[in-house]
Order: C-alpha cells, then structure tokens, then sequence
C-alpha cells in the first residue's frame, strides 16, 4: 500500500470511528438493559430456517425475506402488521435452510432482493442466484446472475462445495451494491448493470452481515466452525485498502449495523455446538445484540436473542429478525448509552 493510500485508509477508517463511537463520558454510563419485545410473526408455525435478511424501507416500515416461500413482507413498525410486499423469487430447497430470497435493501424508493442457493447446480437451470429488482406491481427481475460469475471465476485458496457460493448479504454501496459470500469467503461488488468483481477475499474467515459509510465498509466475519467468540468480528475495508479489524468478540457474528447515534452494531447468533454441518445455526437462545466498544470490543447491550439472523434500526429501536419467523423490537436506545 503506498503512502497516499494509506493516509486515505486512515482518514476513512477515523472517520468511521468518530461516528461508530460516542465519547469516554458517553460510554461511561451504565444503566437498564434495553426492552426486548416481540412485535410480529411473519411466518406462522415456522420452528426454524424462515427468517433472513431484513432492512428499513423508505416508507418508515421493516421489509423481511421469506427464503422457503419466496416472497418479501412488510412489517408495520408500530402495529406489527404483516402484508406482502413482492413474490415470485425462486424457492430456497436445500438444507440447512439458506437460501432462496435472503436479503433486501433499498436504493431509492427502489428494492432488490439478494437470492441465494438455487440455479443449475440445485437442478434448476432456469433460476438465478443474484439480485433481483423488485417492479412495482411486486414482480421482480433479475439483474446480476451473481452464481454464474462465481462459477466462472472461483474463489483461490479456498475449499468449496457449491460453485455458485452461498450469498448471504448485501448493501448499497459506492453506485451499487458490496455483496458477502460466506462459502467463497470473499465480498464482491456487483453494479446495477449486473457486472460483478471480486473486492476482497480473506482465508476462511465467513463474511456475512455489511454496513455502508461513505467509501467506508463494515463487514461481519462469523469465522470458521465452530464460530468461537474472539473468531466473531467486525473489520472495515475500502476499495483501495485492505481490511481492519474494528472489534472482536462475539460468537458467530451475522450482521453489522448503525443504529441510533450513529453507533456501530453487530447482531451475534450465539453459540454453536456439534454436531451440526457448517451451515447450521446457532444453538437457541444464545444470540445478542452487541456494541462496537471504543476499546474494539462487542459488548452485548440485549439477549438473549433466539436465532437471530438480521437487525435494521429505525430512530429509536432496532428490529431483529430471527429464524423462526418472528420481529423482536428492542426500545430505549434514544435515552440510554451503555
């Protein structure tokens, strides 16, 4: 790295950590856990595997995938009514249960949907592992075949199963979007266009959940089986830089977001214990929420979560999706700094 791009890494990643990082007074302060309240169930009778990606919508309300049915809901933020949104995007059928429709994000008052694990290698040569743009009669279309680039340019020096990779998030990001494959361990940046290139590609390290500032990108890592907690990390990369670890500690970390504040979050799914193959979920009711501590620690500010697979923060709460269909809503982050 040279001299310039190294004092543009610096600026950035400073910058970063003067908006995800509140004061040494601030930080002091200690009180009541946030409440945790449940505030809808999207897939009625789910016992695991229907939840996934999740964001806030320019309307205010929360917008969640539905992988085994297709489709993406929305959520009313304060009644908690469900209603659909868009369908028709290929099925998730394949265990363990990742797959199908698997994020959702927003440019403008535009969506597009993330869709993971289907295509020729699943038998199913017509469907498109990519992303999708969501019409608005609630039809979607695809635009970047992200599986058939992975195909044709796999990942090197890394073990794989699936040619195709499994996606798992994306995020508007610099024009497009910044794309995570934890089976390839690589982020990607994928145009509106559809054209697609590798942006970094780190050993076996997972990388899952993204936040975008500026030409700044935090990326989850859950690290390799059996996600131990100082494996679970938050690192930020730009386009012209390698990655820097931001903080660490929290067991198989599935998410980053910025909530009130402008703070910096990591959702952790929690504990994962044999056997189990590495796609399988964290045991129940070991997930939290955490903070990005000014010490590069992930502090856990709300648990325990069951299964948590994705959080969006309005103003004042954050929303967790979780694996079995349900929205928790956390409040008081608007009167408390932990």
């Amino acid at each position: 790295m040279g001299s310039r791009q190294a004092s543009r890494m610096a600026v950035v990643v400073i910058a970063a950590l003067t908006i995800a990082f509140p004061s040494a007074a601030a930080g002091n302060r200690h009180p009541h856990a946030p409440a945790v309240t449940e505030l809808a169930t999207f897939v009625p009778g789910c016992t695991g595997t229907c939840g996934s990606g999740s964001t806030i919508g320019p309307d205010g309300a929360l917008y969640v995938t539905d992988g085994q049915a297709g489709r993406v809901l929305r959520v009313d933020t304060r009644s908690g009514a469900v209603t659909p949104f868009a369908a028709g995007f290929p099925l998730m059928n394949t265990p363990p249960g990742i797959g199908g429709a698997i994020d959702v994000a927003f440019v403008g008052h535009t969506a597009y949907v993330l869709v993971a694990n289907v295509g020729p290698f699943f038998g199913e040569p017509d469907e498109i592992a990519g992303i999708y743009r969501v019409r608005r009669n609630g039809s979607a279309v695809p635009v970047a075949d992200i599986g058939a680039w992975a195909t044709a340019n796999p990942p090197v020096g890394v073990e794989f199963v699936l040619p195709g990779g499994v996606q798992y998030a994306m995020e508007p990001y610099l024009g497009g979007f910044a794309v995570t494959d934890g089976h390839h361990d690589r982020v990607l940046y994928v145009r509106r266009d559809g054209q697609v290139r590798e942006l970094v590609a780190r050993g076996t390290v997972v990388p899952t959940g993204l936040a975008a500032a500026g030409p700044a990108l935090f990326v989850g890592l859950a690290g390799p089986v059996p996600h131990p907690p100082e494996n679970g990390k938050v690192v930020a990369i730009t386009p012209w830089s390698a990655p820097v670890e931001i903080a660490s500690g929290a067991p198989l970390v599935v998410d980053v977001e910025f909530g009130p504040g402008h703070r910096l979050y990591a959702l952790a799914q929690g504990i994962w214990k044999p056997p189990g193959n590495a796609g399988a979920p964290a045991s129940p009711n070991t997930g939290s929420l955490t903070r990005v501590d000014r010490h590069g620690r992930l502090t856990p500010v709300a648990g325990p979560l069951d299964r948590p697979t994705s959080v969006a923060f309005s103003r004042r709460s954050a929303f967790v999706v979780t694996l079995t269909g349900k929205v928790m809503r956390i409040d008081g982050f608007e009167h408390r700094r932990w």
